[in-house]
């Protein structure tokens, strides 16, 4: 079953998150605190999944939870292979939206800067919330 591993967060945008663990997702808005939530945008939660870093890990990368910027991270789903428009619940609560799979990459972001490569643009998966709530650590995700 797949499930949310990381809820990151950061204060800038283009640097790293770090995992808070928990957080509240604002309805059309996205995650309270961060630097991307925004209620004028398709784009207010972004997902990779674990599996999409391990990939970056396997070049010799320490890499963890939130370096690319995503506000989650999860494990056993594959974000990639959803179609736009797809809708998966968070915990109990939460309805995201999928909006947009992959970006435009910049080569100010901090990843790119360190290794000259990012999965953001290929592997990113980006969301809007569609109904908010307290999202965790260990919350199951299911899509539709």
């Amino acid at each position: 079953m797949a499930n949310v591993i990381a809820v990151c967060r950061s204060d800038k945008k283009g640097t790293k998150k770090q995992d808070v663990k928990e957080g509240l997702l604002k309805d059309d808005f996205g995650l309270v605190g961060d630097a991307h939530a925004d209620c004028c945008t398709h784009r207010q939660v972004s997902l990779l999944a674990v599996e999409s870093i391990d990939k970056m890990r396997a070049l010799g990368l320490e890499l963890s939870p939130g370096d690319f910027a995503e506000n989650l991270t999860t494990e056993g789903i594959e974000l990639i292979s959803l179609p736009v428009g797809t809708r998966m619940s968070v915990g109990e609560q939460i309805i995201l939206e999928v909006t947009q799979i992959g970006k435009e990459c910049h080569a100010g972001c901090a990843i790119f800067q360190q290794v000259g490569k990012c999965i953001m643009p290929d592997e990113g998966v980006f969301t809007k919330v569609i109904r908010g709530g307290t999202v965790k650590v260990g919350d199951k995700i299911k899509v539709g």
